[in-house]
């Protein structure tokens, strides 16, 4: 599979999916594309520069959460790659195809449209800069290392240890736009899920301009900060260069 591009969708809950939006908005420095779909369902977050990598949706069950678009030059037959290494296949329509890893996470596989530029990290008062740089796939531990095999041979990126045992990162190119991070769950069970991360320059600052937008802050580690946005949904800033997606030294 010859990724070109990715996206992260965040998938909010009816209720919460017109405060979501909005405090995203605010957090990128984006603005909102024309609705579109059922019921206006979905949308794109247009950055100051470059391409878009951040879109919306309004789920209409369940309490929401984040899936990925693969875009790729041919979907059928990268959708039939996917379904030979263990996917589910959920939906299909020209130019987009909707499948399920071993795991159980969602994501698409989607027509490339051209999309190359790379958006650069946005500057904020009170010294930080920011981008919305990463997936994580948070993975019960009884499915990670099939999971992991999955994902490595449909991507085809390399993977890479960390300094932290519980995670893994798939080495995506630099000309796309996400990174792939794959954390192992200590509890067993369930479905993979994922949230979505921001590198920063400076988390303290970081984490008190979103806290000021809406965001309730659950838990902090050494290097990132569990926040939880106004739809309900948690993501993290981590002290991440927000230039290289570089773990601090």
């Amino acid at each position: 599979m010859a990724i070109r591009w990715t996206t992260a969708f965040w998938d909010f809950p009816s209720e919460g999916f017109e405060e979501g939006v909005l405090f995203w908005l605010k957090v990128t420095g984006s603005t909102l594309s024309p609705r579109r779909g059922p019921d206006g369902a979905f949308a794109t977050l247009n950055p100051l520069a470059g391409d878009p990598h951040l879109r919306v949706q309004r789920v209409r069950e369940g309490a929401g959460g984040s899936h990925l678009d693969l875009h790729v030059d041919d979907v059928e037959a990268d959708a039939e790659r996917a379904q030979v290494l263990g996917a589910v296949v959920l939906h299909r329509e020209p130019g987009l195809v909707v499948l399920r890893s071993p795991g159980g996470f969602a994501f698409c596989v989607v027509e490339h449209e051209g999309e190359a530029k790379v958006p650069a990290p946005l500057s904020w008062p009170g010294g930080s800069r920011s981008r919305v740089d990463q997936l994580c796939l948070d993975v019960p531990a009884d499915a990670l290392e099939s999971e992991l095999e999955f994902w490595r041979r449909l991507t085809g990126w390399p993977l890479a240890q960390t300094r932290s045992p519980e995670f893994r990162r798939l080495l995506s190119p630099m000309e796309t736009p996400l990174r792939l991070l794959i954390q192992r769950l200590d509890e067993s069970g369930g479905r993979v899920s994922a949230h979505l991360d921001l590198a920063c320059a400076n988390m303290e600052a970081e984490a008190e301009r979103h806290v000021a937008l809406g965001a309730e802050a659950v838990r902090r580690h050494e290097w990132w900060q569990v926040l939880r946005d106004p739809a309900g949904l948690e993501y993290c800033i981590t002290s991440r260069d927000p230039d290289t997606g570089a773990v601090p030294a």
